[in-house]
């Protein structure tokens, strides 16, 4: 059995990583085995509990990319979208060797207009504090695998952009499992 990859989509909130992830997961599935890893969905049901310190934020990117790395040692391949604001628990996560670090790259302006969660609006009537990218950092990715513009390409090009990486880099016989 083939060891899966992990894709590893991070950004802020907003940049379109659950869209891309939902977008990949319908294509990936229709050959391989895949699951998602969605940032909200593990903190609701790994990680709750968790507060959003940046000791909390770092075990919870942590917890996810330990689910993941069990999932793609047995073959399944990962998609996973999640903020993960710290560059260096993404680049100990890296340490598996099978990761693939896609930075969903959306202006902060961008993200605030799609805010389709009102958590920027929350952040601005002062009902959130510590939010990454308004007062708590987010740090880009200093040399990510794939770089995507979300904030002037479209989902379907981002996707797309994945996908021919994938190939490009002969991904297909590790997606295979």
């Amino acid at each position: 059995m083939r060891q899966g990859i992990i894709i590893w989509l991070t950004g802020l909130s907003g940049a379109g990583k659950s869209t891309i992830a939902n977008g990949l997961y319908d294509i990936l599935r229709q050959e391989y085995k895949v699951e998602i890893l969605d940032g909200d969905g593990v903190r609701e049901n790994l990680s709750k509990g968790l507060g959003f310190s940046k000791e909390d934020r770092d075990l919870n990117i942590r917890r996810i990319g330990y689910v993941a790395n069990l999932l793609s040692k047995h073959g399944i391949n990962v998609i996973v979208a999640a903020i993960s604001p710290y560059r260096f628990v993404r680049d100990e996560l890296k340490r598996y060797g099978n990761m693939i670090e896609v930075y969903c790259d959306t202006s902060l302006e961008e993200c605030k207009r799609r805010d389709v969660k009102g958590l920027y609006a929350r952040v601005e009537a002062g009902e959130l504090k510590n939010f990454t990218g308004v007062d708590d950092p987010y740090e880009e990715p200093l040399n990510p695998d794939l770089h995507l513009l979300t904030g002037e390409e479209s989902i379907e090009d981002s996707i797309t952009r994945v996908t021919k990486y994938l190939h490009d880099k002969k991904f297909g016989k590790n997606l295979r499992g």
